[in-house]
């Protein structure tokens, strides 16, 4: 599991939700950070085609190679801290049994072993250069949104169950404007708050 190192990751990061961030619109750095694993990957192999899938994580071939957590501490109407970690199967050639379907790795993705110092550099680079933009401005939060949803084949016309309020299913319908999900039912549009988001 390749880990980019926390510290200055967490001082970049806190430059920019101090300046930028409300409690309601942090949603948009996990998805700046997807995009930036998104570009790091490729940058050293450009063959390697990852998807990205809501919120949260990226996949190769349906298969999940790299999830991001977010964690925070904000007061009702600021961001006090926020700290984004990165897991990546890197060299893993084998799963236990219950993730054997649907998870995978860079290597057994390509068939070739990758240098976890080269991604990590590229990785830092990649979320160093994401986050300078959207604390210049060169960059908005909708800008962040319409990436991701072109990077991504299942934030549009995508059939999924949502584990969210008793669970529903639905088509997914793009994203708002503060990055959540919108997922087309019976019912009506409905907004995905939380909960595990599962590709049918």
């Amino acid at each position: 599991m390749a880990r980019a190192r926390p510290i200055p990751l967490r001082s970049r990061l806190q430059r920019v939700v101090h300046q930028k961030a409300q409690p309601s619109e942090v949603l948009v750095l996990t998805l700046a950070a997807g995009i930036a694993v998104q570009s790091a990957v490729q940058e050293i192999d450009s063959r390697v085609l990852p998807d990205l899938k809501w919120p949260n994580d990226l996949l190769i071939t349906g298969r999940k190679f790299c999830g991001i957590l977010t964690e925070m501490s904000a007061e009702a109407t600021r961001v006090r801290y926020i700290v984004v970690g990165i897991g990546i199967n890197v060299n893993q050639r084998e799963f236990p049994d219950e993730l054997a379907q649907t998870a995978t790795s860079l290597r057994l993705s390509t068939g070739a072993e990758w240098s976890r110092v080269e991604l990590c550099a590229a990785l830092l680079k990649s979320l160093d250069r994401e986050y300078k933009a959207l604390l210049s401005g060169a960059v908005s939060r909708a800008d962040i949104l319409r990436r991701f949803e072109e990077q991504s084949s299942s934030t549009r016309d995508r059939q999924v169950h949502v584990e969210e309020n008793g669970g529903f299913e639905g088509v997914t319908a793009g994203l708002d404007s503060r990055g959540f999900l919108q997922v087309r039912t019976d019912t009506g549009m409905r907004t995905v708050l939380s909960g595990t988001v599962r590709l049918k």
